[in-house]
């Protein structure tokens, strides 16, 4: 066990390495792990977390570790918060479990309400709750079959949804994800997409190119649906060229196509919208959320047209743990501590003191090709200098470097050169003046 003392609520916001990163702890456990858990399940950082709270970690070693990641950006108003830990701890006491299909509780109706309230384009939206991301995906794309009688599932470059089955197959990267595990689920469509940075297109240009090549390879009159990621995650946090995605919109419309919008990584209030789609005009069909909406505790959204949600028949949707009640109550204490506190202002006020320290370290390193995001959801995309070129080795340098000064970031990227930011919208001007000069030490160190 750490030396440290204090309590969750208690650990101070700020970085403290007292041992090498992993330290012995860590590397003791980690080798236990070895034994009993399979290599396909990678960890970043070996690193062994014991307790957590606000943008902080404290692994078994007693380390302080910044955290820049937010749990690939679940624990969005951070981690442990007083009000989320209490409700689920209430909720605990009273039901965990009966589930929703037999017997229902309130807890879920109430997220689906929130939901509903927040829901692009108004209210009168209808939910189903599920576990997690992928869940999620899978429970969009099925009910959009159902409503439009079609098979097809178009997707975009770079995009990814999931390690299912079906998930899997709609990703653009085939290795880890997919590749060994086929056969691949079928009717699927990849088109190209919008990347500002390396195809120079307007967004009309990008969503023409899209289009064509999807009315050519997979034929609008066969398309169930078209999922994108407004702000692509995995695939680099990249952000569309303004007027792509109400084009794709348009044309979805046009052609009854189904128009998905997901969210389980740019949702729940992350980038200064509750929803990341909102910023780019678009009112979306269906929804679909996970990760940050119940402050770490597993539950996902798939919310939708009133219409398109009806398709289903009675009992063609849920599943035993879908929309667990300790999970619900999380979540509405999440709701309710993003319209109390602000939290839709922090995520505009990281994106102006962070954003603003990255670009300043654009100007000073050559290997910063760009700084994109919106809100608490940024990236520096990272190349050899005077050229586009991928430069993931000096990534995986850069992020090495901040591991030893208590510092946890993420890579992404489907050839993994770009280093993405998603601290909690609790993430003080201090921490994001820290992180700055701990990137700063360590492009220098680099020769970068």
């Amino acid at each position: 066990m750490s030396t440290v003392t204090e309590t969750a609520t208690e650990i101070a916001q700020e970085p403290r390495v007292v041992t090498e990163i992993p330290g012995p702890r860590s590397r003791e456990i980690h080798e236990r792990r070895r034994a009993v858990v399979p290599p396909g399940v990678h960890s970043v950082m070996p690193v062994y977390i014991e307790r957590a709270h606000g943008s902080i970690l404290v692994d078994v070693d007693g380390n302080h570790i910044v955290d820049v990641c937010g749990g690939i950006g679940v624990t969005t108003i951070g981690h442990t918060d007083d009000a989320v830990v209490e409700a689920a701890q209430r909720q605990m006491a009273e039901v965990t479990h009966t589930l929703f299909t037999m017997t229902p509780y309130e807890p879920y109706v109430r997220v689906a309400e929130y939901l509903s309230q927040y829901f692009p384009g108004g209210g009168g939206a209808k939910t189903l709750l599920m576990n997690s991301g992928a869940e999620a995906v899978e429970n969009g794309v099925k009910i959009a079959r159902r409503y439009t009688g079609r098979p097809g599932v178009a997707v975009l470059e770079h995009a990814y949804h999931g390690r299912t089955l079906l998930t899997s197959s709609m990703n653009f990267k085939g290795a880890p994800y997919a590749a060994g595990y086929g056969p691949r689920a079928g009717d699927i469509y990849k088109a190209p997409n919008s990347y500002p940075l390396r195809d120079g297109l307007s967004g009309p240009e990008a969503a023409a190119r899209t289009i064509a090549y999807l009315e050519k390879v997979a034929g609008a009159e066969d398309l169930a649906c078209l999922v994108v990621e407004p702000i692509q995650g995995e695939g680099g946090f990249i952000v569309p060229a303004e007027g792509y995605l109400p084009a794709l919109a348009d044309w979805c419309r046009a052609n009854g196509i189904v128009f998905i919008a997901d969210e389980v990584q740019a949702g729940m209030a992350r980038t200064g919208t509750m929803f990341s789609i909102e910023q780019f005009g678009v009112v979306p069909d269906i929804v679909l959320t996970a990760k940050g909406i119940a402050g770490g505790l597993p539950l996902a959204g798939i919310t939708g047209r009133a219409e398109v949600m009806d398709s289903s028949l009675p009992g063609g949707l849920g599943g035993t743990f879908g929309g667990n009640p300790v999970s619900c109550a999380a979540a509405v204490a999440v709701f309710e501590r993003i319209e109390s506190e602000g939290m839709l202002r922090n995520a505009k006020h990281i994106e102006e003191v962070f954003g603003d320290g990255l670009r300043g370290l654009q100007a000073k390193h050559p290997a910063i090709a760009e700084v994109r995001g919106k809100g608490a959801m940024l990236a520096i995309e990272v190349v050899k200098p005077g050229t586009l070129e991928h430069d993931p080795e000096l990534v995986q340098r850069v992020i090495d470097f901040a591991a030893q000064r208590g510092v946890l970031l993420l890579s992404a990227g489907a050839y993994s050169n770009v280093i993405r930011f998603l601290p909690s919208l609790q993430f003080t001007d201090e921490l994001c003046a820290l992180v700055v000069r701990t990137l700063d030490d360590a492009f220098a160190a680099a020769g970068a």
